[in-house]
């Protein structure tokens, strides 16, 4: 999740976020471009004017919401867990929301805890994969008022656990953004795995590697409810840079525990374009999209990215993070790309549709600013589908952070704004957002602040 700065930033100066801050701005002019609508379909229409209104600066000094908004702290790093197995973990990261008994709901999120972490996910009996490891998950239980009933560890020893996805069945997979191996940073174990997570009964799940799923540094992941393939996004920023890949179980859309029956990990290849972001102009598409079985899943001597796909080769891209399905496609997020990277060309974030009974891959969506490098809009990261319409983005750049909205005329508003400063009054700064998602019944937004952890219940006027 965390990252280097994206193209064209000025880490240090005063930018335009910034301003926005500080005027309270809740519209930007930025450059969207591309089928928007192509986002919203199964969803009700996209809000049809931008925003709620500007932000109102919280008195609390935590979290600014347009006025009528409101919001609830559902859990703070360092403060106990309500099981009383230890604090509650730093670097909230990935989260979603999964329907419960008796209207409940459970809350399931990831902590991206590496071995130095200052708040690592406690180890619990039953719950730990790699003792030496700092990462994992915590779930909450809500009920039908959004009050906290539960808290407690639904994994831990696993490590950098940074976005994942949900499942049909209603369970969570935890995605490590990793390929440390045992020896390295003090791990007894391999990393670079995905972890299946029952927030309602975790040791239902346990902590057993899907390693079929392939080891790598994994993003995000999105299932096929049809098909029960699932779709997993590799987030590598240095070159050679990360795949696309979709993972086919033997087992497909059997409920908790099918995923452990194995499959087979393939990457995509697209005809004729080595690096995504060498196209830049939504609605290219490319027909004939090909899926080549992974030399070594396991990734013993050699990574994924750097095996042999044969004279052919592979479609590798920079940063690839956010992944959902929607409709009949999934969609999956390139946050940046930058020529001095090695990447073919810049970008400040692309959203890619892959239609699975067409073979066909579309770019619909490139986010960033058209000419003032400093306007919001560059380096999407986590992305949802809010109920009633339009698209929810977490940002991660330079200066003050927040959660955007999208309508499907490409207009953008923001809808949060972290209000917590960890830097100094001369030189603030502000942890990213992460982890946005919607209640089952869309009356809630749950997002998650990295730094300082914080998981936040937002309601209000959603229209």
């Amino acid at each position: 999740m965390t990252s280097t700065s994206s193209p064209g930033s000025t880490s240090g100066s005063t930018t335009r976020r910034q301003v926005l801050a500080r005027t309270g701005a809740s519209v930007a002019s930025i450059a969207f471009a591309g089928a928007l609508t192509e986002l919203f379909t199964g969803t009700a229409a996209a809000r049809g004017h931008a925003g709620y209104g500007p932000l109102v600066p919280d008195p609390a000094g935590l979290l600014d919401l347009p006025r009528g908004f409101r919001y609830k702290v559902l859990s703070r790093e360092g403060e106990p867990l309500r099981s009383g197995e230890g604090p509650v973990p730093g670097n909230h990261d990935g989260m979603t929301a999964l329907p419960g008994r008796r209207g409940r709901i459970h809350l399931v999120r990831n902590h991206e805890n590496r071995a130095t972490a200052r708040l690592g996910v406690p180890t619990v009996a039953g719950l730990t994969y790699d003792p030496a490891a700092k990462g994992g998950c915590t779930a909450l239980e809500l009920d039908g008022r959004g009050s906290v009933l539960a808290e407690r560890v639904a994994i831990a020893g696993t490590a950098v656990n940074c976005a994942g996805g949900p499942t049909p069945w209603n369970t969570w997979l935890t995605c490590e953004e990793t390929e440390d191996k045992a020896g390295t940073n003090g791990y007894t174990k391999d990393h670079g795995f995905i972890f299946e997570v029952d927030p309602a009964a975790p040791h239902r799940t346990g902590a057993v590697p899907l390693t079929a799923m392939g080891r790598f540094q994994h993003e995000a992941i999105a299932v096929d409810p049809y098909s029960g393939i699932v779709y997993e996004t590799e987030d590598a920023f240095q070159r050679p840079f990360g795949l696309f890949y979709r993972f086919l179980p033997e087992k497909p859309l059997g409920g908790t525990g099918s995923l452990r029956a194995g499959g087979t990990l393939e990457a995509m290849r697209v005809p004729g374009v080595p690096d995504l972001s060498a196209i830049q102009e939504t609605g290219a598409s490319f027909d004939g999209v090909s899926w080549v079985p992974v030399p070594d899943p396991q990734a013993i001597e050699t990574p994924i990215r750097l095996q042999d796909f044969g004279p052919q080769g592979i479609t590798h891209a920079q940063k690839l993070e956010g992944c959902y399905w929607n409709g009949r496609s999934v969609y999956f997020v390139s946050s940046f790309a930058r020529s001095g990277d090695g990447s073919a060309a810049d970008h400040y974030g692309q959203v890619w549709r892959y239609e699975p009974h067409r073979r066909r891959l579309t770019l619909v969506v490139v986010f960033g600013p058209d000419t003032d490098l400093q306007l919001p809009g560059e380096s999407p990261d986590n992305i949802c589908l809010a109920p009633g319409g339009g698209l929810m983005v977490c940002e991660d750049g330079d200066g003050a952070q927040h959660v955007y909205g999208v309508t499907k005329r490409g207009e953008v508003y923001a809808l949060a704004r972290n209000a917590q400063n960890i830097g100094t009054a001369e030189a603030p700064e502000w942890g990213e957002f992460a982890g946005v998602t919607f209640s089952p019944d869309g009356d809630t937004m749950y997002v998650n602040c990295y730094t300082p952890g914080t998981t936040f219940a937002v309601t209000g006027p959603w229209c």
